[in-house]
């Protein structure tokens, strides 16, 4: 009997997509939780030591790091989508990973970086890049 329609109702999550799913789900809960620590006012506050674990945040940094989890969340529920977030991450976090190497201890730091937030962005660069190139082996439902 011929399968018909998509499979991938069926088959079970690649790691990309699980990668996707938990790094969206953690950087949500990040932004989420650094608002309970910095507030709703000064959105933009450059050197504001208000950290979460060793990281420096702002108003504006908890919420790329909304924006970023969504769109994990959003996009990891297929193999491509979830390659697509990773390709997003490796881009973006590479790009705030010279930010910041730029931009420490500058009054214009918009994002309020500091050395910590720097390793943390070039990681999770390298696992956008593991996301969006890690090979897999198709799925085979066994079930006939």
């Amino acid at each position: 009997m011929a399968a018909t329609g998509n499979n991938a109702a069926r088959r079970g999550k690649t790691v990309p997509e699980i990668l996707g799913l938990a790094f969206g789900a953690v950087y949500l809960l990040v932004g989420i939780v650094g608002f309970f620590i910095t507030g709703f006012d000064d959105f933009f506050a450059h050197d504001t030591n208000e950290t979460l674990l060793w990281f420096e945040i702002n108003g504006m940094h908890n919420v790329v790091h909304i924006v970023i989890g969504v769109a994990g969340l959003a996009l990891s529920n297929t193999l491509a989508g979830a390659r697509t977030y990773g390709w997003l991450l490796a881009v973006g976090y590479g790009a705030a990973f010279v930010y910041g190497l730029i931009a420490i201890g500058e009054t214009w730091d918009f994002l309020s970086i500091n050395a910590a937030d720097n390793v943390l962005h070039i990681a999770t660069a390298l696992v956008g890049l593991v996301i969006a190139l890690l090979p897999v082996r198709n799925a085979v439902d066994s079930r006939h």
